[in-house]
């Protein structure tokens, strides 16, 4: 079996690429780092590293690389691969499509009829979906039907913390212990195999959320919760007992949501916010509150891991003054080196935070998220202002 996976980067080597080794795919990664391109090519193989005590390591094998420039090797990649996927963060998908795009058209050319299915393994609700809608406009309707027939894009729930990190072999990758790939089984076409470690489930939405609005909202908001009080990493963070507390009441917040919209279990749900903060404190892993908090303004659009858990539990008539304060906390957000920090801090400057939270939140004046948001910055930011003059 071959897989083609769009990103060497440290998901793409540590999660994904692991993970299909390991199902006994051979693996082609379609980077853009000539060196690790070239790297990949000759050894054909790399060390992951768990962040554990015993710093336990395995070899990733079965696996080689092609610069994504090289569009007619990578068309040719995927006109004979078996199984697509990606990791390359969602604002890079619509550098790929056209790629993609090519490598269907060979392959219906070539009348293979094997299933296809090409998996978005990316921080976002529907990733393959968005990805699919960016790679159809370059094929022609004739290609486009007969796709449809033989080609899916499932929709998948990816979670494992790999923080950014520096080691003397450039294709040694430190991951966490922890890992979960969930995807839609009813989307996978007749004959497809299985993913080893790889949670196939009827319906998608309740895992995706339940990542999105317990994971990725809670470590955006040690990061943003950390950042204010001056601390540099996750860890330091998550061993300060007041800030800990705060991110779990955040996570309780979305947690009460979770549990009202998708009926979990609200014992295991709290066991669940457990684990993720365990994670969070992992001792092996330094993650920077910089790297976690960045791109703020993707972080606070409307359908990502702030304001659409916050928009949802309004509508469950459930109190989240905490998420309304990690909003607030993401909104004084001002790292120098995050491009898009210093555009949040100027829109806020230009417009003011009320014009912000309207415009590029997507919350009316008179919503009361959208007043507590306020509340909450102009809260945070005199507390803030207070402290410099001290």
């Amino acid at each position: 079996m071959k897989a083609v996976h769009f990103g060497a980067g440290n998901i793409g080597r540590g999660f994904i690429g692991h993970m299909l080794s390991a199902s006994d795919y051979e693996v082609c990664f379609v980077a853009r780092n000539p060196k690790k391109i070239a790297m990949l090519q000759k050894r054909q193989e790399y060390p992951i590293t768990l962040a554990n005590a015993e710093q336990d390591t395995t070899i990733v094998n079965n696996v080689t690389a092609i610069h994504v420039g090289e569009q007619d090797r990578v068309a040719e990649e995927i006109a004979s691969a078996d199984l697509i996927t990606t990791a390359v963060g969602v604002s890079a998908l619509e550098d790929i499509a056209e790629p993609i795009a090519k490598g269907i058209y060979l392959r219906m050319k070539n009348n293979n009829s094997a299933p296809l299915h090409i998996i978005a393994c990316e921080n976002a609700i529907g990733g393959s979906t968005r990805l699919k809608k960016r790679v159809y406009p370059f094929l022609d309707e004739a290609t486009r039907e007969k796709a449809e027939r033989y080609i899916s894009f499932p929709n998948a729930a990816v979670d494992r913390i790999v923080p950014v990190q520096d080691h003397k072999d450039p294709l040694q990758v430190t991951v966490e212990p922890f890992y979960e790939w969930v995807v839609h089984r009813p989307a996978m076409l007749e004959g497809f195999k299985e993913i080893e470690g790889v949670h196939y489930v009827d319906s998608l939405e309740p895992y995706i959320e339940r990542k999105m609005f317990t994971v990725n909202t809670g470590h955006c908001v040690a990061a943003y919760f950390g950042y204010l009080e001056g601390f540099k990493t996750i860890r330091q963070v998550m061993s300060h007992a007041p800030l800990r507390a705060k991110v779990r009441n955040v996570m309780e917040e979305t947690g009460a949501m979770l549990i009202a919209k998708h009926g979990f279990n609200p014992q295991k749900h709290r066991k669940y916010i457990d684990t993720i903060l365990e994670r969070f404190a992992n001792p092996n892993l330094t993650d920077q509150v910089t790297r976690v908090g960045r791109s703020p303004l993707r972080k606070l659009s409307p359908y990502d891991r702030l304001v659409r858990p916050a928009m949802q539990a309004s509508e469950f008539g459930i109190e989240i003054p905490h998420l309304t304060s990690a909003m607030a906390a993401a909104m004084l957000f001002d790292h120098e080196q995050d491009e898009e920090a210093m555009k949040l801090q100027h829109m806020i400057r230009e417009d003011g935070v009320s014009a912000f939270i309207r415009e590029r939140m997507g919350i009316p004046d008179e919503h009361p998220v959208h007043q507590h948001a306020v509340a909450r910055y102009e809260e945070l930011k005199g507390r803030q202002e207070s402290t410099i003059l001290t």
